[in-house]
């Protein structure tokens, strides 16, 4: 048994690790979007609605906060997405070069995942 053959599950796992981690990540990516999409709009209503609110000034500024955290946890989890794609990247094309994994079911699923990310 060569030491490829041994790696085999090792990669077969880090393939559905990895693979799982790109996919929760885009998951949370286009919450943080949706979230920072309905922020936005609260926050342009609060603005078009004027001073009528007793609060409306600590509202604009809390609203404009929270907008401000939203902003960068989408920056953060761009960046974050980025690694992962490009870590799945590199152990997809590791594991090219295993004969065993070519129609592995966990490698398939980490190919796909990978075209999912990159469109």
């Amino acid at each position: 048994m060569s030491d490829k053959d041994k790696d085999v599950p090792a990669i077969r796992r880090q393939l559905k690790i990895k693979s799982g981690v790109v996919r929760r990540l885009e998951k949370e990516l286009g919450t943080y979007r949706k979230e920072a999409e309905a922020q936005q709009r609260k926050l342009d209503h609060l603005k078009a609605d004027g001073t009528a609110h007793e609060d409306w000034e600590w509202n604009l500024k809390n609203g404009t906060r929270m907008m401000e955290e939203s902003s960068k946890m989408i920056i953060d989890s761009v960046s974050r997405l980025q690694q992962a794609v490009y870590d799945l990247r590199t152990l997809v094309i590791s594991a090219t070069t295993v004969d065993e994994l070519a129609q592995d079911e966990e490698f398939l699923k980490a190919k796909e995942t990978l075209e999912v990310a990159s469109s």
